[in-house]
C-alpha cells in the first residue's frame, strides 16, 4: 500500500500520546523515473505545504544495501520529517492541495512504509 487511508488517519489520531511526531518513511522507487517523481513531489511539498504544517525533514537519506535484513528489504531512501502533532499530519494529508500533489508519490513508489514514531525514554 502507498496511500494513507482515513482509516488509519483515524487510528493515528485516536491514539495521540500528544506532542511531535516524527514519520519514519521507508520509499522503494519505481526504476522507470521513480526517483524523479519522488522530487517533484518533496519539491511540490517543500514549496506550499511545509511551512503551513509546520514540517520540518530531519533526514534524507540513499539506502544502501542491507547488512541485516532479508532479501529484498533494502530501500532506495530513509526521510523522517518532524510535525509539530499527528493532527498536523493528518490536516496535511486530507488538504485539498496535497490531495492534488499525491499521484507524484503514488507514481513514485513501489513500496513503501510510513510509520509514526514519538520520543522514547531512554
Amino acid at each position: 500500500m502507498i496511500e494513507v487511508e482515513d482509516h488509519a488517519l483515524d487510528a493515528l489520531l485516536a491514539d495521540d500520546p500528544g506532542g511531535p511526531v516524527v514519520m519514519l518513511n521507508l520509499l522503494r522507487f519505481r526504476p522507470d523515473g521513480g526517483r524523479e517523481s519522488y522530487q517533484r513531489y518533496a519539491e511540490a511539498l517543500r514549496r506550499e505545504l511545509n511551512p503551513r504544517y509546520g514540517l520540518e525533514v530531519e533526514y534524507l537519506g540513499t539506502g544502501g544495501p542491507a547488512l541485516v535484513a532479508e532479501d529484498g528489504q533494502a530501500w532506495d531512501m530513509v526521510v523522517l520529517v518532524r510535525y509539530p502533532d499527528r493532527r498536523a499530519f493528518a490536516a496535511m494529508v486530507r488538504d485539498p492541495e496535497y490531495q492534488a500533489i499525491t499521484h507524484l508519490r503514488t507514481e513514485a513508489l513501489v513500496e513503501a512504509v510510513l510509520q509514526p514514531t514519538t520520543p522514547a525514554a531512554v
